[in-house]
């Protein structure tokens, strides 16, 4: 059944049910999804609409609403078809054929105001053909969790996707790494694409080249047109994709943070930050930081996430081979370090104020911050958010000044590596004029927040839901990580 079919969706009053979607997933066949669908649930409260995302899909705010949200994007009326997603996928190194959208559908697709095409994608909607015995739902703690992680990286330059909306569905839902019974929650997530590495790997597994050359065909069509009518799309495509994953683990290193679980299922096509599950924000610089209690190997610690993302590219290219010569997709993939490492060391000067320095000025002041934040032990976060709290003009006139307001400072001499990032910061402050010295403390100010989602912030106002169902601590978050104070 087409959406126009759809039962009362011509007439329908709802701004979300007469958008303009397309069916561009939908039109490559049933090779790549299996039609679903959504669960009923007992209850629906919304408790999160992302109003910042309506006027992109062309709606205002104030013309949309709670019930429109709850219709929609709770009780599932008036959208057909529901499409879970089929794919494969390396979890920590083994591969993994008994995968696919289990919790989850594809909604719909609609061309926002950008041009671009967007996913709302669910999670918690309910069992699929891909659920492996489990109940297809997602714990309201979870919804919280990804509602945070997604602004928070949003408002620190991170591409990420977004929840559209969260809803309490008064399910009870038994998890063993939650006190149980806890409560539940459906989400939708609005992405670029829910296309995966992994949905090319089920492809190849199948040994199905012919269906891999139609999705690569489909991904370059809709997310990289401007590759269209290039006589080596697929080479550029790779070597695009390459650079926009360098850049991704460059935000995130830059960031502060660690996604936790990056199997090749949880890598977009688009090269988009999605689906985030016990992810964390680093207290400290320490590398070998693990987000996920059962990395057990730390196979996706903090420092690692570079790494994996190349290898999860070396290993696309296994089933990009049909298609790519492999000469040309080694070519595409040794430009990944030296293009992370151009965006690791211009996000990071930014964190420290500057848009641009010299090159041998601008890797000695990053390598010595890195190696005194990782020496101190200072709070990461805390470090940067004290440079711009603290930054005066006076830091100009000696090395001494620098910081010397802050409680991060070290004894005076106690610390030669902190020592030695004062003078150089100093001399780099000297060689601007004096009218750059409020665009540094703009930059400072801007690219490093006070508020940043540390475990026990989250912690904090999960347990005000849970135990209070007091929801203030949420909403002043969010408040708090959108106004970037």
């Amino acid at each position: 059944m087409t959406l126009a079919e759809t039962p009362n969706y011509k007439n329908s009053s709802n701004p979300f049910l007469t958008l303009n979607y397309e069916s561009a997933l939908e039109s490559l066949g049933d090779d790549y999804y299996d039609e679903v669908a959504a669960a009923e649930f007992p209850q629906h409260i919304l408790r999160w609409r992302n109003d910042a995302l309506l006027p992109r899909l062309g709606l205002d705010p104030e013309a949309v609403t709670d019930e429109d949200f709850i219709t929609a994007f709770g009780k599932f009326q008036g959208r057909k078809p529901l499409l879970a997603l089929r794919y494969h996928g390396y979890q920590f190194g083994e591969y993994n054929r008994q995968l696919g959208d289990g919790r989850g559908f594809l909604y719909g697709q609609v061309r926002a105001s950008d041009g671009e095409l967007y996913d709302f994608g669910t999670k918690g909607s309910g069992r699929t053909p891909y659920s492996r015995g489990g109940d297809g739902m997602l714990t309201l703690k979870g919804g919280v969790r990804e509602v945070l992680a997604a602004e928070a990286l949003h408002y620190l330059g991170v591409r990420t996707s977004r929840c559209l909306s969260m809803i309490e569905t008064g399910l009870s839902l038994w998890r063993g790494d939650e006190p149980s019974p806890t409560r539940s929650s459906v989400m939708v997530r609005m992405s670029s694409s829910h296309i995966r590495f992994g949905t090319f790997e089920r492809l190849h597994y199948l040994q199905r080249p012919d269906l891999t050359k139609k999705l690569l065909d489909h991904v370059i069509e809709q997310y990289y047109p401007h590759l269209s009518a290039q006589q080596d799309k697929y080479v550029l495509f790779y070597a695009e994709l390459v650079e926009r994953f360098a850049k991704l683990a460059a935000q995130w290193m830059a960031a502060g943070f660690c996604h936790a679980v990056l199997n090749t299922d949880n890598m977009s096509i688009t090269g988009e930050s999605f689906d985030y599950g016990p992810y964390a924000f680093i207290p400290t610089y320490d590398p070998y930081f693990t987000a996920a209690y059962f990395d057990y190997y730390r196979r996706y610690c903090y420092s690692h996430q570079p790494s994996i993302c190349k290898l999860n590219l070396e290993m696309l290219q296994e089933p990009l081979k049909a298609i790519i010569d492999k000469g040309d997709l080694e070519a595409g993939l040794a430009g990944f370090d030296e293009r992370y490492y151009a965006e690791y060391g211009f996000l990071m000067l930014r964190k420290l104020g500057f848009e641009q320095l010299p090159h041998p000025e601008a890797n000695e002041l990053v390598n010595l911050t890195v190696e005194f934040l990782q020496d101190s032990q200072v709070g990461y976060h805390q470090f940067f958010y004290e440079m711009a709290r603290t930054f005066s003009s006076k830091w100009r006139d000696e090395p001494g000044f620098v910081l010397n307001n802050s409680d991060i400072v070290p004894v005076p001499g106690a610390s030669a590596i902190f020592d030695n990032w004062c003078i150089l910061y100093h001399k780099i402050l000297n060689g601007f004029d004096c009218d750059r010295i409020d665009v540094i403390a703009q930059t400072l100010a801007h690219q490093n927040p006070k508020t940043v989602l540390h475990r026990p912030v989250i912690e904090s106002t999960w347990e005000a839901i849970a135990q209070e169902d007091n929801w203030q601590l949420f909403y002043e978050l969010l408040k708090q990580i959108q106004s970037r104070s």
